[in-house]
């Protein structure tokens, strides 16, 4: 199974002037210190930390997943939440041929922990031996900033200043997650009550 993210965060989704009067606060930090696209990789490293850490995906864009069997006939779990949008769903077999399937097959069942793609009728597609399905879709809070849980921001400019602290010492998003960060994302992480990868 393989999860591609197809869109990129957009510059201006970034709360740059956020962060740096975040920094300013807690760490002395002047507007000469260092440069906004050094402010921007800092932000970008704290955003998919946590995103890995949670599942949860915070700036909205389009993912695509790629994989070879169905968990359920009926429902497939997705990867990561919240999903607002299924944008296509295509089957191809061993020879890597698309087969057409009909977007009134499928539905989306929209959960905060588990969203799912679900068949409006007995089953999803079948996918043939040796071949792939793959499911484009759209996820996130929101377009922009704005529309991301308070706890959440917060923890991103926590996690993002403490990667600015320690920019001397290791790369971003290496080492333990410090524990103000942790305390605030642990209740938006996905419980994994089935085993077997990022289906489960």
């Amino acid at each position: 199974m393989s999860l591609i993210e197809e869109t990129a965060i957009p510059l201006m989704a970034l709360p740059l002037a956020q962060f740096r009067a975040h920094l300013r606060l807690g760490t002395g930090f002047s507007d000469d210190d260092v440069q906004d696209a050094v402010l921007e990789s800092f932000l970008r490293a704290a955003l998919a930390t946590i995103e890995a850490r949670t599942g949860k995906i915070l700036i909205e864009r389009d993912f695509s997943w790629e994989l070879r069997q169905w968990r359920d006939g009926g429902e497939q779990p997705l990867p990561v939440a919240p999903v607002s949008l299924i944008l296509g769903l295509t089957v191809r077999d061993r020879m890597d041929d698309p087969i057409p399937v009909e977007a009134t097959s499928y539905k989306l069942i929209p959960d905060m922990q588990r969203p799912m793609v679900a068949a409006t009728g007995t089953c999803l597609p079948s996918i043939p031996t040796g071949g792939a399905a793959e499911i484009r879709f759209t996820a996130g809070f929101g377009p922009g900033w704005a529309e991301l849980p308070a706890d959440l921001g917060q923890a991103v400019l926590l996690l993002a200043a403490h990667y600015y602290e320690h920019r001397a010492e290791a790369a971003p998003s290496g080492g333990p997650m410090p524990f103000g960060v942790s305390s605030l994302i642990d209740r938006y992480r996905t419980v994994r009550i089935l085993g077997g990868g990022p289906g489960a």
